[in-house]
């Protein structure tokens, strides 16, 4: 789409706590919102977001910020010619570009979760100490939820069993169902530790482990998802991977259970799509996870996931309830009740504004 006013704005979003992960522990991070403006028709805005999340994104801030410069200096809105290689800056586009031909109203996929129908989402559990996880955990299962994402492979691995055991004393399998990520965190140089580790931790009934050792090692990560106890998931396996072919032997040599989705990461909801089919044939499930986003990303995942779900008798739930992150986050009509992500529309409409949001924090 071409004939656009397109602005980028910077900001810088700021945890509530510090959040760990395997890759250090995070404070803050930035998102770029690509703001476009339709100079033909009635001033009409689209909105799209570039999350990056620090360590991870294939972009780095500054090269982020290079290529929405030109994006913005070309006046245009064309996701599919734009490069894999910044996946962040193309979301931002292809969301903007959605958002701006559904006339600017948040409602990017007109479906099941715009009519008020919720999608079940996991609770997520940060490192921290023993104790802090399991106050999560129980604030979660307070909270309606019954599927916790706990992330591990930082802390010493007889720790981590310990708190997850802890877990497991407030949320016992017959109501909870308990997922593991590592990003990464329990590789060894010989599979067979990590394996030691996982036949360990398939003690405690676990659902799924996400990415247990680091990306690009093929033949490892199948020999690890073949004798596994524990049902793998492929998350960072995925980010760079921009060939159909190559693509496809990844998912066929490995064998995933399961293929975790970050639009913002693999280069927005085509892209994911495509995962999906190929993911299809060999006979792996997926769900879609936020990487970080304001609730500018993180309502567009979710109106997606909801429309690519909608068929599903047993949706598997999704890893978007990141909306109450941050001190500073962009004020929407998205709500976290019961374990399950639903717009409010009621709350939207009685803002009294023609978009669900409110954009004065956004629009320059």
């Amino acid at each position: 789409m071409t004939g656009l006013e397109i602005t980028i704005v910077e900001r810088m979003l700021h945890f509530k706590q510090p959040a760990g992960t395997s890759r250090g522990v995070l404070t803050e991070k930035p998102s770029f919102f690509v703001v476009a403006r339709d100079l033909e028709e009635d001033g009409r805005i689209g909105i799209g977001e570039c999350s990056l999340i620090p360590g991870l994104s294939p972009e780095s801030a500054p090269r982020a910020r290079m290529e929405l410069k030109k994006l913005a200096t070309s006046g245009a809105l064309d996701p599919r010619s734009m490069s894999l290689q910044y996946p962040a800056v193309r979301f931002a586009a292809e969301t903007a570009l959605i958002d701006l031909l559904t006339e600017g109203d948040r409602t990017l996929f007109p479906g099941p979760f715009t009519q008020g129908h919720p999608v079940p989402i996991n609770g997520l559990i940060w490192m921290g100490t023993p104790e802090s996880m399991v106050e999560q955990a129980q604030d979660l299962l307070d909270r309606g939820f019954t599927t916790l994402k706990m992330k591990v492979g930082a802390l010493d691995f007889d720790q981590e069993c310990a708190c997850i055991e802890a877990i497991r004393s407030v949320a016992p399998v017959d109501k909870v169902t308990l997922r593991l990520d590592a990003n990464g965190g329990l590789d060894d140089a010989d599979p067979a530790v990590t394996l030691r580790k996982m036949d360990r931790l398939a003690g405690y009934d676990i659902h799924s482990m996400e990415q247990p050792i680091r990306p690009g090692q093929w033949k490892k990560m199948e020999y690890i998802c073949a004798e596994s106890p524990i049902p793998v998931a492929l998350d960072e396996e995925l980010i760079g991977i921009q060939d159909t072919a190559l693509r496809r032997n990844l998912l066929h040599l490995i064998k995933p259970a399961f293929i975790i989705l970050k639009p913002s990461l693999i280069g927005g909801f085509v892209e994911a799509n495509h995962w999906i089919d190929l993911a299809a044939e060999v006979e792996a499930g997926w769900w879609a996870t936020s990487a970080l986003e304001s609730n500018i990303g993180l309502n567009a995942i979710a109106q997606w996931a909801a429309d690519a779900i909608a068929e599903d008798p047993r949706p598997l739930p999704q890893g978007l309830g990141t909306g109450s992150l941050f001190t500073d986050n962009i004020p929407s009509p998205l709500v976290v009740s019961g374990g399950t992500l639903r717009m409010d529309h009621p709350l939207a409409r009685a803002n009294g504004k023609r978009h669900t949001w409110d954009l004065t924090d956004i629009l320059p």
